[in-house]
């Protein structure tokens, strides 16, 4: 398939009520790995990219080599293959323009676009964020690959789960339809887990919704019944293995 083509077949993976699950993934041998399990796409996650380089997450991770980290992913799948790029590393239209034409040519079928101010405080204004999702979106059609703009809020993110309420909820959600107005495919709240608040989201918003499988967040077919769209793990998976990592290699030093 082409680049087009898989970006197509990702987004048709995007359905209410029946999730794409997506356990992310930071460098090739770990794609070969997930690929190999039955994974319909596969995703990066900014933290254990960056992580696996040495790097903080943050955008500290300099995108040519995350990009170049991801060419070498993509040469060992067939699978569609979305890319986290955080911020889009800056603010302004033309350079977030410029660093999704970079993971665009690097293969990316997909975004992960988020509203924190990185290295500052808070979030942008919802007028500031619909400019810089439009920016990723004419970037992904001046290119040519219809590329899947998963909308990130760190709403939730930000704040400790029994702090989660109705007002940030109804500001996620009046978030959800700015971006989408601007030409968002996906929306991505991580950090919640309340079922009633993901439920409301999920019915309010029109764009598939996505979850993460942080713990404390309930198990994946019950966000499948409140109508949850996308599935991602985030850094756990590359969490736990360096755990195992870390008891392997101290059993071996006695």
């Amino acid at each position: 398939m082409t680049q087009a083509d898989k970006a197509n077949a990702f987004r048709a993976l995007h359905i209410k009520g029946n999730p794409v699950i997506l356990f992310n993934i930071w460098d090739a041998g770990s794609a070969k790995t997930v690929a190999a399990q039955g994974a319909k796409a596969l995703a990066t996650g900014s933290a254990p990219v960056a992580m696996a380089f040495g790097f903080a997450d943050g955008e500290k991770i300099p995108l040519n080599l995350a990009c170049e980290n991801f060419e070498r992913i993509i040469a060992v799948t067939d699978l569609p293959v979305t890319m986290d790029l955080e911020g889009g590393y800056g603010v302004d239209e033309a350079t977030i323009m410029a660093s999704v034409t970079s993971g665009l040519k690097a293969g990316a079928v997909g975004f992960n676009f988020e509203d924190q101010i990185v290295g500052g405080e808070g979030l942008h204004a919802i007028d500031v964020q619909q400019r810089r999702v439009a920016a990723v979106r004419k970037a992904s059609d001046d290119f040519g690959v219809p590329a899947f703009i998963n909308a990130r809020t760190d709403i939730f993110l930000k704040a400790k789960p029994d702090t989660h309420s109705s007002a940030m909820l109804d500001d996620a959600i009046i978030r959800a339809k700015a971006y989408a107005d601007a030409g968002a495919d996906g929306f991505f709240a991580p950090g919640l887990n309340d079922e009633t608040m993901i439920e409301r989201l999920c019915s309010e918003v029109s764009l598939p919704v996505n979850i993460i499988a942080l713990p404390g967040t309930p198990p994946n077919d019950r966000l499948a019944e409140l109508g949850v769209g996308r599935i991602s793990y985030g850094p756990v998976p590359y969490k736990k293995m360096m755990a195992a990592l870390g008891e392997a290699a101290k059993s071996a030093f006695g």
